[in-house]
């Protein structure tokens, strides 16, 4: 879905003071634009809607534009020639997605996919704008690439976690994760999304899965998963 299809999208009504002030938390570099330059970022802003598991961006072609995220979280990820996810990082409110603008980092040379984790709520940023913005002020040069260079520190952490960390460990640091991020222990993903998250296949997290519960270390239940020892898992990953 490219920026001019957004028409079909739920949009917030949000006046231009509104588009300011949000901008102005998400962007640092903000106070360093022009009042013309901000008048183009605040025209050229849209207030979009996601319901979760929709696509958001759908690879290399797709120049969305720059995504802020307000409220829920997206999944960015690739896809293999047959199909397999895997999944690259993710985003919570208040991060900023650069890789979605493939027009304005012209060096992507691969396809990313980003999805709705859970229904969202994302300021989108026009492409064009932001790409003559980053073209003639520095401040947003400077971001830009800052921004790219963490998520492609995130991407490659993802890549060092499926070549080099034995599955045991990256699904008890998975379990963690959701844990944390979720303030609960009950994971309520089927094995198959799970396997989405950590690059494998579904009888891959289910057979470890079951390692695990025969341990006492999880439930399983249906559409989900309760850690009962976290202790455990702590332990697979190697944090004591």
């Amino acid at each position: 879905m490219g920026i001019y299809d957004l028409d079909r999208k739920l949009r917030s009504d949000l006046d231009e003071n509104a588009l300011s002030e949000l901008l102005k938390q998400f962007l640092p570099f903000w106070s360093n634009l022009t009042s013309t330059e901000q008048h183009k970022l605040i025209n050229n802003t849209y207030n979009v809607s996601y319901k979760k598991g929709e696509m958001i961006h759908g690879g290399e072609s797709d120049c969305i534009g720059i995504l802020l995220i307000r409220t829920g979280g997206l999944r960015t990820y690739i896809l293999s020639e047959d199909g397999r996810e895997v999944t690259l990082y993710r985003l919570a409110p208040n991060d900023v997605c650069v890789l979605s603008s493939s027009c304005v980092l012209s060096n992507i040379t691969f396809d990313v996919h980003i999805d709705a984790d859970f229904d969202s709520e994302l300021l989108i940023i026009n492409s064009d704008i932001y790409s003559e913005l980053a073209a003639t002020n520095v401040h947003v040069e400077n971001f830009t690439n800052k921004e790219a260079v963490a998520r492609f520190s995130d991407v490659m952490w993802a890549m060092q976690q499926i070549l080099f960390m034995s599955f045991d460990k990256r699904l008890a640091s998975f379990l963690l994760d959701e844990i944390s991020r979720n303030g609960s222990v009950e994971i309520l993903m089927t094995h198959d999304q799970i396997a989405k998250y950590v690059g494998s296949a579904r009888e891959v997290v289910s057979r470890m899965l079951k390692y695990f519960a025969a341990e006492g270390i999880v439930t399983m239940q249906r559409g989900g998963v309760i850690v009962n020892d976290k202790a455990s898992l702590r332990e697979i990953v190697g944090l004591f």
